[in-house]
């Protein structure tokens, strides 16, 4: 269905190639995720793939050469007066375009000579095929099976695209998509705005889709559910590489010849240093018994030692030039964690929030949840998980006291410094660099606060970047270090990995584990929950289940 080959990209006055020869497949039946940090060049494969971009070298190849690609580009690209209708019903133009055409297409036969009557049969079968897949996508009735699936079942479907969210765009662009019956998917971060449920669904979509798909996404346990192999973007060597499985598959793989590897390094590294020992003994031996005598035999066997010295030398050169030399195996550089453990912890045991009858929302007639009686203690990470729209962001939004409850009271400990993380990434002034935001945050020089900072994967230059030309990864990542620079020992963080990539994520996870403070957190990569979270609050249909958690070690 897709073949890449060989695609090597170097963008002008780059050093180094973005892409270099990457070359994999994709099958019908296949679900391929494509994987690597953000900045690898996910994007610029995908645009390649899609024309939008040309390569430098290399070929893509789509069989059949009018197969039916279904792309979801991270926003949904439709004015915002356009009728949601619009979007979602390409298939209802589709269909009136091929009746038109089958309408002129029929009058010019009838006055067609013999000449022109090839080409018009040929284009008039075209146009039969087109009515008759838009006919069964359009009476289908798949439409409201797929709204109802990405929770858009109650959009009003001749309001404008405007009024959507930009989650409800992403996921009406995925419904519209879906729609068309495409024979090979190509998904950019489809999970992005989904909820749980949404995701759900879109998995057992995908798992009975009888096309190919390739997608990229940082959901771990999305592409562990749907994928039946992975292609790796490296960021340093720009290459990719195949790896056949899901991702859970991918990560056993490359840690076991890390391990592998660094084994074989570390007896190498032993080898070389007997080698030279051995060397740098046998002649300081030759070089004290030629000094110690002036025998000529035993300054004939000295020299004897010495040359045997200088073999063993030579023997160590062409070990270590040698093709089976090991390099030493690098690993991803870590978001540094040791700055969380500065944040002054709070007693153990100790209530820092209690809700008591507590109703949230925007108006009392209708509040969002009602009769709230909850407690957060110290050292508790609780994610808030539920479908959108049930009142998880709300209910941040009212422990924080943006938003007042409509009933009930919140008690927050007089200990308790909150720091929060917004889901939109408001917080951050677009015309600032991380280096002003760090300096505002805490009391530092410029020098400790570019440590800081380098701590959070801002390195060089980089520090003095304009937040509006950050990456959400990015940005949540200075966000991080900006609450902990404050000594926040509550963060308080609403989809705080949503933009993150799959090493970003990891890094987050582990500032969670080693962060000494409390969170409270709404999140919906289940990955994520598993490893970070000791309760969960669920929220859904005005009811909030609370659960114990085990944290996994896996």
């Amino acid at each position: 269905m897709l073949v890449v080959s060989n695609i090597s990209k170097r963008f002008p006055g780059a050093d180094e190639p973005i892409l270099k020869e990457i070359t994999f497949t994709v099958n019908p039946g296949e679900r391929v995720g494509l994987i690597g940090p953000n900045g690898s060049g996910k994007s610029t494969l995908i645009n390649i793939i899609m024309g939008s971009l040309p390569a430098d070298t290399g070929s893509v190849q789509f069989n059949p050469p009018k197969l039916r690609v279904g792309y979801l580009a991270q926003g949904i690209a439709a004015p915002d007066e356009t009728p949601i209708r619009d979007v979602l019903s390409q298939q209802a133009n589709a269909l009136r375009e091929a009746e038109d055409d089958l309408e002129r297409l029929g009058i010019a036969m009838v006055d067609a000579n013999e000449s022109e009557m090839d080409t018009l049969a040929t284009a008039y079968s075209d146009a039969l095929e087109r009515l008759e897949h838009a006919s069964n996508v359009v009476d289908s009735g798949e439409a409201e099976r797929i709204l109802a699936g990405l929770n858009l079942a109650g959009l009003n479907l001749d309001a404008p695209v405007g009024i959507l969210s930009g989650g409800q765009k992403t996921r009406l662009g995925l419904s519209s998509l879906l729609l068309n019956q495409p024979q090979l998917l190509i998904l950019d971060e489809p999970t992005n705005h989904l909820d749980i449920t949404g995701i759900e669904w879109l998995e057992s979509w995908l798992q009975n889709f009888q096309g190919g798909v390739l997608v990229v996404s940082h959901d771990r346990t999305f592409l562990d559910e749907i994928v039946t192999s992975v292609v790796a973007i490296n960021q340093v060597k720009h290459t990719a590489r195949v790896f056949e499985g899901n991702y859970s598959d991918y990560v056993e793989t490359v840690h076991s010849e890390w391990d592998k590897q660094w084994s074989q390094w570390r007896g190498q590294q032993i080898e070389i240093a007997r080698i030279k020992y051995a060397a740098d003994r046998t002649m300081a031996k030759s070089v004290r018994k030629e000094n110690a005598t002036n025998d000529d035999q035993q300054r004939r066997y000295a020299k004897k030692v010495a040359k045997r010295a200088k073999a063993m030398e030579k023997r160590l050169d062409r070990y270590i030039e040698s093709d089976d030399r090991v390099e030493k195996p690098e690993r991803t550089w870590p978001l540094r964690m040791d700055n969380l453990n500065s944040v002054e912890a709070l007693p153990p045991d100790r209530e820092i929030i209690t809700l008591r009858d507590v109703a949230i929302g925007y108006d009392a007639s209708t509040p969002l949840l009602t009769n709230l009686n909850l407690t957060l203690m110290s050292g508790e990470r609780v994610a808030v998980l539920g479908p959108n729209g049930q009142g998880k962001s709300t209910l941040m939004k009212t422990v924080i006291g943006e938003l007042p409850p409509l009933s009930g009271i919140i008690r927050i400990a007089n200990t308790v410094k909150i720091g929060y993380l917004a889901q939109e990434q408001e917080i951050l002034d677009p015309t600032s660099t991380p280096l002003e935001t760090l300096l505002a945050a805490a009391p530092m020089t410029q020098t400790e606060a570019r440590t800081f900072l380098h701590f959070y994967l801002f390195s060089g230059d980089e520090v003095f970047t304009p937040i509006a030309q950050l990456s959400y990864g990015e940005r949540a990542c200075l966000m991080l270090a900006a609450l902990v620079a404050r000594g926040a020992n509550l963060l308080i963080l609403d989809e705080p990995i949503n933009h993150l990539d799959v090493p970003a994520r990891e890094r987050f996870e582990q500032a969670m584990t080693a962060f000494r403070g409390s969170v409270l957190a709404v999140v919906h990569d289940r990955y994520f929950v598993d490893k970070f979270a000791t309760k969960t609050w669920h929220i859904e249909n005005g009811i909030l289940t609370e659960e114990i958690r085990q944290v996994s070690d896996t």
